[in-house]
């Protein structure tokens, strides 16, 4: 499943990121492999804010298509 496809309260494991330009744009919101991150969010048509830690990141869409997440539950 693509992080864009979570909804709100989803806590997922990040286990891939598209390409290394993507990986790139995701390292800078201190999203990486192996990160356990929490779905606050859905935005209709806009990003998805997740959550790690206390701190709440925006992420948009299509950044969000090239993230595969799995659902933790």
């Amino acid at each position: 499943m693509n992080l864009d496809k979570c909804k709100k309260g989803n806590k997922v494991k990040i286990t891939g990121i598209g390409n290394i330009d993507i990986r790139a744009q995701a390292i800078r919101f201190g999203i990486c492999e192996g990160e356990i991150v929490s779905c606050s969010q859905v935005v209709p048509a806009g990003p998805v804010v997740v959550q790690k830690n206390n701190q709440e990141i925006a992420i948009g869409r299509r950044l969000a298509r090239q993230i595969t997440v799995e659902l933790i539950v």
